[in-house]
């Protein structure tokens, strides 16, 4: 007999197919010979379970294509880590989740991971299959299973996304005041273009005064923005469109733009390191779970966004690949500080690599928050000077005339 399944392939991805067994049992049984993960299975010619099938796959698609919130994700992982270190089984961990768990998506993923579990996959190869969770926590916790560690594996990967979580955070409160100074800044001069320069523009008219040339300026500029505002919305759109088109589509347009985001000044630097910090604790942590050295390399390097510095990590990975040590390749390359490849010279001829790395992450984190704190104490008073060069251009754009007038009258 024929049936249609639908179930998730060693690579995680969704595969539909049909499959010639003499019974369910026997189908399902073909399906996990294969490596597959049986989701749903029903007998080709009955529509009713092919409209069940249909069905399923649009709920699935949600499940696991979604990607909840990295909080969410941070609490299961650390309630893991506290109950396993405590000696609770991985099944029992997984029902006391599932138990309390409010978050209805995340809730659906942890009882399908024990469904999968029950029918004889591996926790890792369960996990690998949701957007919801990362490569850097699948490998960590696979490598966990090997070693017998996984309560140390689920501590790791906690860790891993909570410094996240923490970096991300802190970046985004240090940003929060020059980005309202920006916003004001746009503001101001909204509502001088819009409620204040129309009232003046009218009362120069009626005393059919000659206006200065600064005046006209801006007042220009005031008619301009009121009379065609949504040609510069327009543009604006457009812009970032094709900005972003252009992202997408062409590699060594990204990649140039990385590196010009690399060149500004301090800002630059700060997302050199972060982004650096980021590979070493993520390396760090992989090999000290016990990852062979080229896959955390792989893994490490595949979560840095910024194409530039990706492209030189690949080069790093070719290299080691090829048998030349890591400092060794890194040295090679410009967005490798000397004292990086001296450390990580250190750890490799040492055999503590993780210890090194980790310790490096912790210098760059910090340099980084250094960093951040210097950036804006330098934007916050460049944003009060633009916006008083704003304020005061108009202020004198309009007193200018008046006091011509005031002479005259004189």
């Amino acid at each position: 007999m024929n049936y249609k399944y639908r179930a998730i392939n060693q690579k995680g991805k969704k595969e539909v197919g049909e499959i010639s067994a003499y019974d369910q049992a026997e189908a399902l049984f073909l399906l996990k010979d294969q490596g597959l993960i049986p989701l749903e299975i029903g007998v080709k010619s009955t529509t009713a379970n092919m409209q069940k099938i249909k069905k399923l796959t649009e709920t699935e698609k949600d499940i696991h294509e979604v990607k909840i919130q990295k909080k969410k994700v941070l609490s299961v992982l650390h309630q893991f880590a506290i109950m396993m270190k405590a000696g609770v089984s991985l099944s029992l961990c997984i029902q006391v989740l599932i138990a309390q768990e409010k978050d209805k998506q995340m809730k659906k993923i942890l009882e399908e991971i024990q469904e999968n579990m029950y029918s004889g996959f591996s926790l890792s190869s369960s996990m690998a299959k949701f957007k919801t969770f990362s490569d850097i926590t699948v490998n960590i916790i696979a490598a966990g299973e090997i070693n017998g560690r996984l309560d140390v594996s689920f501590e790791r990967a906690s860790q891993i996304l909570e410094n996240e979580v923490t970096i991300t955070s802190k970046i985004k409160g240090a940003l929060g005041y020059p980005l309202l100074l920006l916003g004001l800044t746009f503001l101001v001069v909204i509502i001088l273009n819009i409620v204040v320069l129309p009232v003046f523009v009218d009362l120069f008219s009626q005393m059919g005064a000659e206006l200065p040339l600064l005046t006209q300026v801006v007042m220009g500029i005031s008619g301009f923005i009121i009379s065609f505002w949504y040609i510069l919305i327009f543009l604006i759109l457009i812009t970032v469109g094709i900005y972003l088109y252009a992202r997408k589509n062409s590699d060594n347009f990204k990649e140039k733009t990385d590196h010009l985001a690399l060149r500004v000044p301090l800002a630059g630097e700060i997302l050199h390191k972060l982004y650096i910090s980021r590979f070493c604790r993520i390396m760090a942590s992989l090999v000290d779970a016990g990852v062979e050295i080229i896959h955390s390399l792989e893994v490490s390097t595949s979560v840095i966004p910024n194409t530039y510095i990706k492209k030189y990590l690949n080069k790093v990975l070719g290299d080691v690949k090829v048998g030349i040590p890591i400092h060794q390749s890194m040295s090679k390359y410009p967005i490798f500080d000397p004292l990086l490849v001296s450390m990580v010279r250190v750890g490799e001829e040492s055999g503590m690599l993780f210890n090194v790395l980790n310790k490096m992450a912790d210098l760059y984190e910090e340099q980084t928050q250094v960093r951040t704190k210097q950036l804006i104490a330098m934007i916050e008073p460049i944003m009060t000077i633009i916006i008083a060069l704003v304020v005061g251009t108009v202020v004198v754009s309009v007193v200018m005339p008046m006091f011509g007038q005031y002479q005259l009258l004189l």
